[in-house]
């Protein structure tokens, strides 16, 4: 087992290495130029996903989209990944991360426009999309829809089921005694009454917890930030000028080059934000929306709330927490974590558990619906019993030792990144095109023609 965990172990090492960090951020700055830098377009994507678009076609409210993706993106990437960047890369790691954010956005639009654009109506009027239904209409790549469905269901169980919960039995067992038996019992009788309610039930769910948790973190963040108010702008220097010269930060942070900085900058807000993972536009596809661009704006605020705003938040919380408590041990990012927040009376420790708690609570429910649309989209006899697995495979995470699962899962989701990258790139004078009939041309609120209903 310790030969087969090396193996996949060196395998996600290469998988997550340079190639992918460039063909990812190569992505973003490709789709932030050719669509005119649609970061301009932000604060349009934020007040259309407080707006319903009562009579168009879809399953859920744009906003309801938006939150389920939400709660998949949200976890334990925007707290404990930005402390390990930090820990590896230095505080230059942060202003890195924060970039990564800003360029993904584009590429969450370019996804999130696909997903409108490719979708299909079932008999049943549900809607179906994401990157394997643009693979195979938009590109005619069946067998590379196939694979992406494959390992998005795979991944499911991974990164966005048992690894999270096993944090949440890790976090109740060392915070509060609890036994992970007990946790798992819990966490899967609230996901099974969650997710055997079908998608309306997960964006319910979603579109409730997600903005009471996100604005809950960040104000206590705020709050932190208020009382280190002397240390905040020391922070914010040392992120910037050791974003360019590592040395800047001062002994004792590891990471002592531009490239480190630079790499586990990158490396951790991808995976914080998803952006080119093909994971959102899934749940992208059911929104009531009048044109893909709508829902392309919306799906892109979900990047912007993600990393320029929480992990920028949560970067700026740790840094500032080093300069006031030099006595804090920055070796790990887990212990980095803990000892920044627990330096707040008070509220930091229970800020950062109920954060935790919540975060990886909502990534299981979001995770689900990705994972079950994708075990759909290759066979829909399989769903039941795809949702009954994922149900138990909560409680096998709460109590299992997950190091080798956390491996694959990095696997997975980089396997999921290819054909979903390769589907953006391909199909970008369509986006291009979508973009300049209803945006550039002032068309925003213009109804797209829907197409007849396809039996999936």
């Amino acid at each position: 087992m310790q030969e087969i965990s090396n193996i996949i172990s060196s395998v996600s090492s290469f998988l997550w290495g340079w190639p992918m960090l460039i063909m990812l951020l190569g992505t973003h700055l490709y789709l932030t130029l050719i669509l005119r830098f649609p970061q301009r377009k932000i604060f349009t994507a934020i007040r259309l996903s407080l707006k319903r678009d009562k009579n168009s076609t879809g399953d859920v409210s744009q906003f309801a989209a938006l939150a389920t993706a939400l709660a998949a993106t949200i976890g334990t990437g925007n707290i404990i990944g930005v402390a390990t960047a930090i820990t590896l890369g230095g505080p230059g790691a942060v202003f890195w991360c924060w970039v990564t954010g800003i360029l993904g956005i584009s590429t969450k639009y370019a996804e999130g426009l696909l997903a409108i654009k490719y979708r299909v109506k079932t008999a049943k009027g549900k809607m179906l999309g994401g990157p394997m239904y643009a693979l195979e209409k938009g590109l005619g790549w069946k067998t590379m829809a196939i694979l992406f469905a494959v390992f998005t269901a795979i991944t499911s169980f991974g990164i966005g089921n048992t690894v999270q919960a096993n944090a949440i039995a890790t976090i109740a067992r060392d915070t509060y005694d609890v036994s992970p038996y007990l946790t798992g019992a819990v966490i899967c009788c609230l996901t099974g009454a969650v997710i055997l309610g079908g998608v309306k039930s997960i964006a319910k769910v979603c579109s409730m917890l997600v903005p009471f948790m996100a604005l809950f973190y960040i104000f206590g963040c705020c709050y932190i930030l208020f009382v280190n108010a002397p240390y905040v702008w020391p922070a914010i220097k040392m992120i910037v000028e050791s974003a360019f010269n590592p040395a800047a930060a001062g002994g004792g942070f590891v990471g002592g080059t531009i490239i480190m900085s630079v790499r586990y900058g990158i490396s951790r807000g991808l995976f914080s934000n998803e952006s080119g993972l093909g994971s959102a536009p899934i749940v992208a596809a059911a929104a009531q929306t009048r044109n893909p661009v709508r829902q392309a704006l919306v799906s892109s605020s979900g990047t912007f709330w993600d990393t320029v705003i929480i992990c920028a938040l949560t970067g700026i919380v740790i840094v500032s927490s080093i300069i006031a408590y030099p006595d804090i041990d920055y070796k790990d990012g887990a212990a980095l974590t803990q000892a920044a927040f627990s330096k707040i009376p008070y509220v930091g420790s229970p800020l950062l558990t109920f954060g935790l708690l919540t975060f990886t609570f909502s990534t299981i429910l979001g995770w689900s619906y990705y994972g079950e649309k994708a075990a759909e989209y290759l066979s829909r006899k399989v769903v039941l019993a795809y949702r009954i697995l994922y149900i138990a495979a909560v409680f096998v995470g709460s109590i299992a030792n997950l190091a080798l699962v956390w491996d694959i899962a990095d696997c997975m989701n980089a396997m999921m990144a290819i054909p979903n990258l390769l589907s953006v790139i391909f199909l970008s004078g369509v986006i291009v095109k979508e973009t300049r009939k209803y945006l550039w041309e002032g068309q925003l609120d213009k109804d797209m023609e829907e197409e007849e209903p396809m039996e999936q």
